[in-house]
């Protein structure tokens, strides 16, 4: 294993399977020797690291959650939130565009595809020959997915898509897409529908790639559609099912986003504590004063608790059990949580941790997009509220 010690993350005897211990091993010492190296060149030059995903491929992570007959590993929802946690550890872009590839770009064609589809996207997938993406939002439209204003409209065997996605993660790289666009306007929500389309696809391009905040490694783009032709057969489901398709896909979305920020907040967590014994002010290092001790004490409280929502939400869906109230609560706390450790780490680093040279800026910066991303803090708030009350109707 590892030399690099991390707080608590062998703790959970009673949660963590024999298997589920050697696969954190497995993806930690990986995350170690190949990701941590290139984590400040992926950041600084917003570089993707191609090489990182194909290793990924060849290991049999790209497929984690995909069942075996469709050249996945088939392994539970807990094994792929760990491996997202521990890619988030020494790099948020990498385990960013990771979460990507696997619960947006892959799952959908396991869940919604038909056999067809499985067999064609899925291995390639898996393998990491292909990269995946998933497209809902839109300029004018985040969480009012009802207000989008992409098109497909079915010509003979066909349907012509026209419109733009943003905020696309992976569109650059990306070999496949699933994309939402109306196919009835006049129904709302019930009027999207999901497809499915390859990379060089006549009338599809990729716009802007956007320059971002953090998550700098991971690309972020605009999708754009004049006039793109695909089969009908490339429709996933029926038409109308899109939007339930996509609050299905967000849900176990929200436990990639959730370990994503949990992950960036035991990164800074581990620097900091660190710092903190090897820093000396007044003959002393800074780790025996007390309000630090306190701030240690805080985040440390805050991962491990976070940790518990995210196991026992992977555990619900495992089992089949509802969680989108759960997947909701954990991504909301998770994220608030990273952004407060984050920013604690740069506090104990002092004026050290506002500096490039040492990580935790960048970690304050990747912590920022969990908060956003697949949901706002409100949207979470919002679907936690209407579970609640649903509840008790």
């Amino acid at each position: 294993m590892s030399d690099e010690k991390s707080y608590s993350t062998n703790k959970l005897g009673y949660l963590l399977k024999e298997e589920h211990l050697m696969l954190r091993e497995t993806i930690r010492s990986f995350a170690e020797k190949e990701v941590k190296p290139l984590a400040e060149k992926v950041d600084e030059e917003s570089y993707f690291p191609k090489e990182t995903f194909k290793k990924l491929g060849e290991m049999g992570f790209l497929g984690l959650p995909i069942p075996e007959e469709y050249g996945g590993a088939g392994l539970d929802t807990l094994s792929y939130a760990i491996t997202v946690e521990e890619l988030g550890r020494v790099c948020g872009s990498t385990g960013l565009s990771y979460a990507a590839h696997v619960s947006l770009g892959t799952t959908p064609f396991y869940l919604f595809g038909n056999e067809a589809q499985k067999k064609k996207f899925l291995p390639k997938l898996s393998s990491g020959e292909w990269l995946g993406a998933w497209a809902l939002t839109e300029p004018g439209a985040g969480s009012d997915a009802a207000g989008q204003k992409t098109t497909a409209t079915l010509d003979g065997d066909e349907y012509v898509i026209n419109g733009a996605k943003t905020f696309i993660t992976n569109a650059l790289y990306a070999d496949s897409f699933i994309i939402m666009a109306m196919t009835d306007k006049a129904k709302g929500n019930r009027g999207i529908s999901a497809f499915a389309f390859e990379k060089g696809t006549p009338g599809f391009k990729i716009g802007k790639t956007e320059n971002k905040m953090g998550m700098r490694g991971s690309p972020t783009s605009q999708i754009i559609f004049d006039d793109c032709r695909i089969s009908k057969e490339n429709i996933l489901g029926q038409e109308g099912e899109g939007f339930i398709q996509a609050l299905k896909t967000l849900d176990g979305g929200r436990i990639s986003i959730a370990s994503l920020a949990l992950g960036i907040a035991q990164g800074a967590f581990d620097a900091a504590l660190k710092y903190s014994t090897e820093r000396e002010q007044f003959n002393s290092s800074i780790s025996g004063f007390q309000s630090i001790q306190n701030h240690l004490a805080n985040m440390a409280m805050e991962i491990h608790a976070a940790r518990l929502m995210i196991y026992d939400c992977a555990w619900l869906k495992d089992n089949k059990i509802p969680y989108t109230k759960e997947s909701a609560m954990a991504k909301l706390y998770a994220s608030e949580v990273s952004s407060r450790v984050t920013n604690l780490a740069i506090q104990i680093y002092g004026g050290y941790g506002y500096i490039k040279e040492f990580p935790v800026e960048r970690y304050l910066r990747d912590a920022k997009l969990t908060e956003i991303g697949e949901g706002t803090s409100e949207i979470q708030r919002l679907v936690i509220a209407r579970n609640l009350i649903k509840e008790i109707s």
